[in-house]
């Protein structure tokens, strides 16, 4: 039998007081059935009436469709460049309800693609599905009993929230609904470039600035357009022609955007027709004036661009040049053999000299006139005068 050591307690030690606590009496306390372990009791109960043998070949049927997944993908199958994008914790939490605030393509995976995404990319973004996830990302149950069974608690919800999102980009006219006010977009165009920034800073951009700013913005707002193709800004090179289509263009623009993504919900099970009138004037008027604004916006923006493009100052250069050729061409004789052109203070003199002349030519003629005049006098009263010599 072995010994147990203990150490010899040494020389100055006290044997402490007994402590004067008391033990509290028993209390009622109401245990909440929640948890992991609860919710795996409810799947097992709900889902396969707690069998495990039925649980165990769900689980196998999972595990098969997963597998089949990856084969899919390790065999070379193209996945049409949709890829693949990491869940956010903030994601995988989104609350079903709030179905008009999610980013849908980021549901899907299909951020970097975003209104660019076609439909074949749209209905092949599954790799959210519940049933990739299960045996990945999902936290799997330590007990021998409950292996296999997912513990992720918004699975449920979050494939709501997926099903959602392929609703609204499978049907093309809820999917313009909702690229009209498409989260990243509206981001894009609270930092779009303000008159008043430029008004207030008077900072001139260079060639390479003003086309690194613009550029974009034209391109996100192309996709508005009901007519194609859509012109772009060009670069600095462009010609006289494509600059003036350009904000021929843009100044009449028409676009399809629209703003019934944003109206107010009826409210469900309102049996008042008045409250539902109501509901549906105020999103007419909601719409129209979300609508006039963003008209506002764009032409706003397109004058902006205007007032700096480098181009407007190089093509007035060119007009006024060709003008002055014009006038130069007007004055030259009619030999067709080239003159110098004359600068603006021989001009001058020259106008000084003829007006000189002329103001010397009219000097002469009055005096003239003015002689003639007085010869005539002379005459008559000589001719007065001879008359009455006679007469005498």
């Amino acid at each position: 039998m072995a010994s147990i050591q203990t150490s010899i307690l040494p020389k100055g030690y006290t044997r402490p007081d007994p402590s004067k606590a008391s033990i509290a009496g028993p209390s009622t306390r109401r245990l909440l059935p929640v948890g992991p372990a609860f919710i795996s009791h409810l799947r097992l109960t709900l889902k396969h009436q707690h069998s495990f043998e039925a649980h165990d070949a769900h689980a196998e049927k999972q595990r098969q469709k997963l597998e089949e997944f990856q084969n899919s993908f390790a065999n070379g199958d193209d996945d049409l460049g949709v890829g693949e994008e990491p869940e956010t914790e903030e994601l995988l939490a989104l609350d079903p309800k709030e179905w008009k605030k999610h980013d849908y393509y980021a549901v899907l995976g299909l951020s970097h693609l975003r209104y660019k995404a076609t439909p074949d990319q749209i209905k092949i973004a599954r790799k959210h599905h519940p049933d990739k996830k299960v045996t990945t990302t999902a936290p799997q149950s330590t007990s021998s009993l409950l292996a296999g069974v997912n513990l992720n608690t918004n699975d449920d919800a979050f494939f709501k929230c997926i099903a959602k999102a392929h609703e609204v980009l499978t049907n093309s006219e809820k999917r313009r609904q909702y690229d009209s006010v498409d989260h990243e977009l509206m981001e894009f165009q609270e930092e779009d470039p303000n008159p008043n920034s430029f008004s207030k800073s008077k900072k001139e951009l260079s060639d390479h600035e003003f086309f690194e700013t613009f550029t974009p913005v034209f391109e996100r707002e192309a996709r508005f357009s009901k007519k194609t193709p859509v012109p772009t800004l060009g670069d600095i090179h462009a010609s006289k022609e494509h600059v003036e289509g350009f904000y021929d263009f843009w100044y009449n623009f028409d676009s399809w955007r629209s703003f019934e993504w944003l109206d107010k919900e009826i409210n469900e099970g309102s049996d008042n027709r008045d409250d539902k009138r109501y509901t549906e004037k105020k999103n007419k008027s909601e719409r129209a004036r979300r609508k006039k604004e963003d008209i506002a916006r764009l032409r706003l923006l397109v004058d902006l661009t205007l007032s700096l493009d480098p181009r407007i100052k190089r093509i007035k250069q060119q007009e006024k040049e060709a003008r002055e050729a014009k006038k130069a061409a007007k004055s030259a004789p009619p030999s067709g053999a080239a003159t110098p052109l004359k600068s603006k203070a021989q001009e001058e003199e020259e106008k000084k000299k003829q007006e000189e002349v002329e103001n010397a030519a009219k000097s002469d003629a009055k005096k003239a006139k003015a002689a003639a005049a007085n010869a005539a006098k002379k005459a008559r009263r000589a001719a007065r005068a001879a008359e009455e010599g006679s007469v005498a």
